[in-house]
């Protein structure tokens, strides 16, 4: 395993001097932990699978420097990385048994047979594959062959680390959630560094230690699964994670008070007290957005309620906007075109400015 440092930028364009929209990937200095379990999420086009393949050497970064464990390993090959990669559809050799696919890149590296034996043995128990050895692989279903792809990413002990390009793609919701739960369990069991690019949320926070969220080839943010949730740096966070995502209210400052329009909506905290910019947005999840009791709150009106098994989701017109508030206790809501009281400000608000939050927390 490695740690491996990323300090480059990316182009695709031939030209003497490319325009920065050329850029797959803008400048970046990324570092990735030996160990740790990470997720690229963005969605289609946002430079996620050019870095993992900036990573495993099948690209070359047009500007900047690779390195693992501080050593430059930008012009290597990826034979010479050291580097297991995964890929989006299952890449299996057909008239081999599950136990020779397993096998198949140790025994290219002329492992003794015993070392091969021991290690396909524990891959397998870790996968759930060891009854299924004997198996022709060419016969198994999609889940099969991936857990096969994937346990020869992990069968050798020596890798650098392991790229996984949307691994799950193929394979049905239920059998989705069951291999990412092993892939955490095979994190925890071989302490393997592990890269995971994937445009799905719910693929990122249930599986990364640590997600980094792009878009337009930028790094947006980088934090837990938690910090993403509640406290998005960019209000493309707020909005990518989260479903649906954050609230965003455009707001304005005057005299302490903050106004949607001409409307008061509560007291400015300090952080925005002084904001005089007309890009300032106020950012909050419909999780916590609190129906207020009377005669306290802003005033706004039920249009929907929507019912999604365990929670209700509400949408309310807050003087012309649409807001989303998730609840579990409809029984008292009045009726569809209604009023309805709501509060948009506590603990878990943020302001941002120019799509940034703002900072000493950007919020209350």
């Amino acid at each position: 395993m490695a740690k491996i440092e990323l300090k480059l930028a990316h182009t695709y364009s031939t030209a003497a001097n490319p325009s920065p929209d050329d850029y797959a990937l803008v400048q970046l200095d990324l570092t990735f932990e030996q160990g740790g379990a990470y997720a690229l999420l963005g969605p289609s086009g946002c430079g996620k699978s050019t870095m993992l393949n900036i990573i495993s050497g099948l690209l070359r970064p047009s500007q900047g420097r690779v390195l693992f464990d501080g050593r430059d390993v930008t012009l290597l090959k990826p034979s010479e990385r050291n580097i297991a990669q995964v890929f989006q559809f299952p890449v299996v050799y057909d008239t081999m048994t599950v136990g020779q696919n397993l096998a198949f890149p140790l025994r290219t590296r002329r492992i003794e047979q015993r070392k091969i034996d021991a290690r396909v043995s524990l891959i397998a128990e870790i996968l759930g594959l060891s009854s299924d050895l004997n198996l022709i692989a060419a016969n198994l279903p999609a889940d099969m062959k991936q857990k096969i792809s994937l346990g020869r990413g992990l069968v050798r002990d020596d890798v650098a680390a392991v790229l996984l390009d949307e691994p799950l793609t193929v394979i049905d919701p239920l059998l989705k959630w069951q291999l990412r739960q092993k892939l955490k369990e095979v994190h925890r069991e071989l302490n393997v560094t592990l890269v995971y690019v994937t445009h799905d949320q719910v693929e990122a926070m249930s599986f990364a230690d640590k997600v980094i969220v792009m878009s337009h080839g930028k790094i947006l943010q980088v934090g837990t699964p938690e910090e993403l949730f509640e406290d998005p740096h960019h209000t493309f966070v707020g909005t990518f994670v989260g479903s649906p995502g954050m609230n965003f209210v455009e707001v304005q400052v005057r005299g302490g008070e903050l106004f949607k329009g001409d409307n008061p909506i509560g007291t400015a905290p300090d952080l925005v007290k002084r904001e005089t910019s007309s890009a300032l947005k106020l950012g909050v999840r419909p999780e916590h957005v609190a129906i207020a009791a009377d005669q306290t709150g802003v005033e706004a009106k039920l249009k929907r309620i929507q019912s999604l098994g365990g929670y209700y989701l509400l949408t309310v017109d807050l003087y012309g906007q649409e807001v989303f508030v998730r609840t579990d206790r409809p029984d008292h809501l009045p009726e569809p075109g209604a009023p309805l009281r709501i509060d948009v400000l506590g603990p878990y608000t943020r302001f941002f400015k120019n799509d940034i939050k703002l900072p000493f927390g950007g919020h209350l």
